[in-house]
């Protein structure tokens, strides 16, 4: 009967053996659950049939978006000298939800480290390279609450954010298009303004109903 384990023991330690002389890993045998073992998908630069080249890592198809992205903005940079574009962009409107708190906070948060150090924590243009024209900027970053901009659509400042105006720079590389809606929220919360849940559409916040 002491004979039975040592055979049982000698009997598995051969079978693991030969088991494992196989010199092709990726083919070890009989496999108990071979969709679990072998991935159906194919292995990052690998090769495949399907496509001419041979790749199998692809650019994305033009035109498409990412899962929760936000569609983009298809109105492009005007031309010097010309403006038909920004003025296009009037007719933009903000594609985000209303703000809760807790966004507003981080689009103020986004406006004080992107926008703050130009145009000043009041919107009035008295940023820290202003300061009263004693800060390095020879002349003073433009007003946010002048009529000018507060007359602009929520579009035609997004295009300001994206492409620059005048001597300000774009500000696409800093912010995403998200950020740079939520921002305008802002802006226009700080300008009287604010979008309401049946228009979508930035209204004073002194006579809005």
């Amino acid at each position: 009967m002491k004979k039975i384990p040592v055979i049982t023991g000698i009997l598995l330690s051969l079978i693991m053996a030969a088991a494992s002389c196989s010199n092709n890993h990726k083919k070890p045998g009989a496999v108990y659950m071979p969709d679990m073992a072998y991935s159906r998908a194919y292995e990052t630069n690998s090769e495949n049939d399907i496509f001419p080249d041979r790749q199998t890592n692809r650019t994305p198809v033009p035109g498409t978006i990412t899962r929760d992205q936000l569609l983009p903005f298809r109105i492009a940079k005007d031309a010097p000298g010309d403006t038909s574009n920004f003025a296009k962009a009037g007719k933009v409107h903000n594609p985000l939800p209303l703000q809760n708190e807790a966004q507003m906070k981080e689009a103020e948060r986004l406006y004080l480290v992107y926008c703050g150090i130009c145009h000043g924590t009041k919107l009035d243009g008295n940023g820290p390279l202003w300061s009263d024209g004693d800060g390095p900027f020879p002349a003073a970053p433009k007003n946010l609450l002048d009529a000018s901009i507060v007359s602009q659509g929520d579009g035609q400042l997004f295009y300001t954010i994206t492409y620059g105006k005048n001597m300000m720079g774009s500000y696409a590389s800093e912010l995403n298009p998200e950020q740079r809606w939520m921002v305008i929220d802002y802006i226009r919360e700080k300008q009287g303004l604010k979008r309401t849940a049946s228009t979508g559409l930035a209204e004073n916040i002194n006579t809005a109903k």
